[in-house]
């Protein structure tokens, strides 16, 4: 049986305790967040207007890439909500990693936001839909026993680099997804 979500309120760090506790990759989590902007007036209206009743609980790591270019973004949408955020290193909680894993595996960060009584309300992550889709294409076409499997899946993992580009503008990808969730229960 697993744990209510809510018994993982204040068990993780605050946003900026996981960014002063990060042992690799800090710089480039930071020049994320920093690179970030508002891909609308709407967008940032529709955050700082508040009135949402959840949680966000995120599982991470400092050596995971997708956490070090997608959680920057996350946690500028969450402050300017006011959502209260948790970060949950995934090593130390793979009884909850293992509740929402992608494609069988532990693909993180994996951003959850849970009404005050535990109940999941929307799940995002690891990548904005877009530069998921080929990983997505290979897991679920590409078994383990092909023989060309790693080459597949290095193509895969090239192609999600090219979706992520070299700028910001996968950002925006993940504003819209998160407002997505977001929307239905903001009051």
């Amino acid at each position: 049986m697993t744990q209510p979500l809510q018994a993982y309120f204040g068990q993780g760090l605050k946003p900026q305790a996981f960014v002063h506790a990060m042992t690799r990759n800090q710089d480039a989590f930071l020049s994320w967040y920093d690179q970030f902007t508002w891909p609308s007036e709407a967008d940032q209206q529709f955050f700082t207007a508040g009135g949402f009743d959840v949680h966000c609980l995120i599982l991470a790591a400092d050596w995971c890439g997708d956490v070090v270019r997608n959680v920057p973004v996350v946690f500028r949408l969450m402050e300017a909500a006011g959502i209260d955020t948790d970060v949950l290193i995934m090593e130390q909680h793979l009884d909850l990693m293992d509740q929402f894993l992608t494609y069988g595996g532990r693909s993180i960060p994996v951003v959850l936001f849970v009404s005050p009584d535990g109940a999941l309300i929307g799940r995002w992550g690891p990548r904005p839909a877009y530069v998921q889709e080929p990983m997505a294409q290979f897991k679920q076409t590409v078994p383990p026993s092909d023989p060309q499997y790693d080459e597949k899946i290095a193509a895969a993992r090239a192609e999600v680099r090219r979706r992520y580009g070299e700028g910001t503008s996968y950002q925006a990808d993940i504003v819209r997804e998160v407002r997505a969730l977001l929307e239905p229960i903001r009051h």
